[in-house]
């Protein structure tokens, strides 16, 4: 790998900060940035913003013009190589005659990977690969969740008591955490293509689970897992005018109560992957969504589902909101689990992040184990 230089570290750091300003919005499109400096000065900076419009370096390389030549171009991902909804990026980076390409990390796309890079190193132009390539990677975990392994990338977020306790024995649970916690995870759905629930929280909170920030820009689409199609003509998530907005998608295994006729009517759109239990098979709706380009989920359920994710090996990352509080234990647990007689069973965790926010402490982690090894 080449040895870069601090300004290298500096100028990257730009592009993935530029990146960054899609997180909500380029959906099922990576996010991107792109920085050109010659001579030691910024001419060109960009950022690819929504699926269809322009890529970062095509941003960047409009705003340099003719200071494009000989200049280094810092850009977080592999320019794409491929016709989709723009032309190839790589073409226009060569057109633009530049020095150098530094190059975060490559196209995770295992049919395109590489060939960004032997195109530009075809034309004679220096090509390095590898600067900040973890932080460009972490920036689109889910869109590399699903190039390589054509699932989306799962987050399980759970607000708890500091004893792990999500809901009380009545099943209330309204609120655990504070009012900054709440707002934390607003921010975390807004970057998700689809939030995930089970018919046990919807019967017992009645939730929109929406998207409350201001502005919104979009709307994840809701999912709720709903083995027998239990789920109320009447609940908040089937209101029709949230459903113009915010469309739900109810995946289920068996309607012996001829209740899907009606849940169309109303508005929802409904997918039956059935498991030889007559549940809904969980890996083939990942699957599913990740044929429809959702790269980033995330799960805000109660027990039942947690434990039935955490179980198949389906969840990629936990986020963790624990409230200075004490619930007992005959309040509902973070997952349904099997009884474990020996700590080799247990599943480890690694922790990424603590932090405080508000009163409520959130810990990021994720399981210990790299699923595709199991």
């Amino acid at each position: 790998m080449s040895n870069f230089s601090t300004t290298d570290y500096t100028y990257m750091n730009l592009a993935l900060r530029l990146a960054a300003q899609g997180l909500y919005t380029t959906q099922p499109n990576p996010r991107v940035g792109c920085v050109i400096v010659r001579d030691h000065q910024i001419v060109g900076q960009g950022a690819h913003l929504k699926a269809g419009e322009p890529h970062a370096e095509v941003f960047a390389l409009q705003q340099a013009g003719e200071l494009a030549r000989d200049a280094d171009v810092y850009v977080t991902l592999e320019p794409c190589s491929h016709f989709g909804k723009t032309p190839p990026c790589v073409q226009a980076v060569i057109a633009a005659k530049p020095k150098r390409v530094i190059i975060a990390m490559q196209d995770p796309n295992p049919l395109v990977a590489g060939r960004g890079v032997d195109a530009l190193r075809a034309q004679g132009i220096e090509v390095v690969v590898g600067l900040l390539g973890q932080e460009a990677s972490a920036l689109n975990a889910g869109f590399v969740s699903r190039m390589t392994r054509g699932m989306p990338y799962v987050r399980s977020k759970i607000a708890a008591s500091l004893d792990g306790r999500t809901a009380l024995s009545n099943g209330k649970s309204q609120w655990i955490t504070g009012e900054p916690a709440r707002q934390d995870v607003q921010h975390w759905r807004a970057q998700s293509c689809v939030i995930l629930t089970g018919i046990g929280t919807v019967l017992a909170d009645n939730p929109s689970i929406t998207v409350r920030l201001n502005p919104t820009v979009r709307q994840p689409l809701r999912v709720v897992v709903d083995s027998h199609l239990q789920i109320p003509l009447d609940c908040k998530m089937l209101t029709p005018s949230l459903l113009v907005q915010s469309p739900v998608l109810i995946a289920y295994a068996e309607d012996t109560q001829q209740r899907s006729v009606a849940l169309i009517n109303q508005g929802a759109e409904l997918i039956c992957l059935p498991n030889n239990k007559q549940r809904v098979d969980l890996q083939k709706l990942l699957l599913e969504l990740a044929k429809r380009g959702v790269n980033e989920v995330l799960v805000e359920a109660g027990q039942g589902l947690n434990g039935a994710l955490l179980n198949a090996g389906l969840v990629d990352e936990f986020i963790f909101y624990y409230a200075p509080k004490l619930m007992g234990s005959a309040a509902h647990a973070m997952f349904a689990m099997p009884a474990f007689t020996a700590m080799q069973q247990v599943p480890d965790l690694q922790v990424l992040d603590v932090r405080q926010v508000g009163a409520d402490i959130r810990v990021r982690a994720k399981p210990a184990v790299d699923k595709t090894q199991r």
